[in-house]
């Protein structure tokens, strides 16, 4: 997998969330900020300056807010964890927390759905800084007051914030926003609670290059690449995979629930799916495709049981077939109706009994009247095809003789059945010669 060099990836991804629109370079927020270390185990106040008890944690909802508030505070009293509603918060401050009433309704907590709490489920966890293209540890959260609610508006991740939690008596409670990522560009993967989701982190997150992502999830762990996986839309998280090989693929596969790794698996192109699953145990495997779709499963049985140094074992399914009697616009619709998928260099055509004829190029449909038959563009030279049991090597000399950037896989009586595309066989190509001349069977 290729990665972009670290500074262009880096002028792209600012781009695309802009520091300039950060709440933190405000005057106003920064002189207010207050660390959430520096808060868990101080006082929380009524409105006479009584204790209550002391703050054990705080809650935010998820939501489509960039900045979640916090809706809620865990507060010990005696051997008692209550729960106290954020909107009773008339006061924050780096030594206490100051409610609006003296008389409060305290509650047993209990943590709902769509809820994280801030020390337990954030603190000490991975995060990915979308600007920066990095996976990172929390070491301090910054709560501010910000559209009349405390919200999370900044995580530090330096080695002083870590120090100052250590030796809380030998160091300064101040933050310092310098070295505060602002929550917008940030998406905070919690470890148990879900995700504290944002609408500005999915929309950054959304304009970043699969091969960026797979980086990302890479360098996360456990149920935490779970978590950026299910912040990103189903169809860029597959792509993302598609550009993960080997064990580090097989380990994302490991840890996703079976539902979602197998809706994941039908997203991606059928070689790329058949590849993965070739990798993963008997069990495992078989745990995915009885989840998914018969017709599809067994399709990527099929796939998986073809020998990876045969054509078999690199074509993709995924084919635009069109008969000789089509129209050229409706070769052309086809196509546009298929964009989003592996970009096709054209259409594969046949006759009335399915039989490979030619492979027109998209450029030639672009360039014909879209009133003309398919048939009117058949013509020479025609495109040579290759059989599911041609050898690795014989295919690289066939993508000699062929015109496109693919070439066309057929069964016994000449129909198309797949097609391997270039870099497909540069990937096999690639692992053949990794491994060696053993053989590539089925892992079991």
């Amino acid at each position: 997998m290729t990665r972009a060099p670290v500074a262009s990836i880096n002028t792209v991804a600012n781009r695309l969330v802009g520091r300039s629109s950060s709440i933190i370079s405000r005057k106003s927020v920064r002189e207010s900020l207050v660390s959430l270390a520096g808060l868990i185990g101080r006082p929380v106040l009524d409105m006479n300056g009584r204790e209550i008890g002391k703050l054990v944690d705080l809650v935010v909802r998820h939501g489509e807010e960039t900045y979640p508030p916090v809706s809620g505070l865990i507060i010990k009293i005696a051997n008692r964890k209550s729960f106290i509603n954020g909107a009773r918060i008339s006061k924050l401050s780096p030594d206490s927390i100051v409610l609006s009433s003296a008389i409060i309704n305290l509650e047993e907590f209990a943590r709902r759905p769509g809820e994280s709490l801030l020390d337990a489920d954030v603190l000490d966890h991975q995060i990915v800084d979308v600007d920066g293209l990095r996976v990172l540890r929390t070491s301090d959260l910054y709560l501010a007051p910000f559209n009349k609610e405390i919200r999370v508006v900044g995580v530090d991740i330096s080695f002083m914030s870590f120090l100052r939690r250590l030796f809380p008596g030998s160091l300064s409670r101040r933050p310092t926003p310098d070295h505060v990522l602002d929550w917008a560009s940030v998406a905070s993967l919690t470890d148990s609670g879900g995700v504290v989701r944002t609408s500005g982190t999915r929309s950054a997150l959304s304009q970043l290059r699969p091969a960026d992502l797979a980086h990302l999830i890479e360098d996360l762990a456990g149920r935490e690449q779970g978590a950026l996986i299910e912040l990103l839309d189903p169809d860029l998280a597959a792509d993302a995979l598609e550009e993960m090989k080997g064990e580090e693929l097989e380990g994302v596969l490991r840890g996703l629930a079976t539902e979602v790794a197998a809706d994941l698996l039908i997203r991606m192109e059928p070689d790329e799916s058949a590849e993965a699953l070739r990798d993963l145990t008997d069990e495992h495997r078989e745990s995915i495709l009885e989840v998914m779709e018969k017709t599809t499963a067994n399709q990527l049985r099929q796939l998986v049981s073809f020998d990876e140094e045969l054509a078999g074992g690199i074509m993709t399914t995924h084919l635009l077939i069109v008969k000789e009697s089509d129209t050229v616009a409706s070769a052309l619709k086809l196509l546009v109706e298929n964009r989003e998928r592996d970009n096709p260099d054209g259409v594969v055509v046949v006759d009335n009994n399915g039989t490979l004829l030619d492979h027109i190029q998209t450029v030639e449909l672009i360039a014909a009247q879209t009133t003309s038959l398919v048939s009117d563009l058949i013509a020479k030279p025609f495109p040579t095809a290759v059989t599911i049991d041609t050898k690795i090597d014989d295919v690289v000399e066939e993508f000699s003789n062929n015109r496109g950037s693919s070439i066309i896989v057929i069964d016994e009586e000449n129909k198309p059945i797949g097609r391997i595309l270039a870099d497909d066989l540069v990937d096999a190509l690639s692992l053949k010669a990794h491994r060696g001349p053993q053989s590539n069977g089925v892992r079991s």
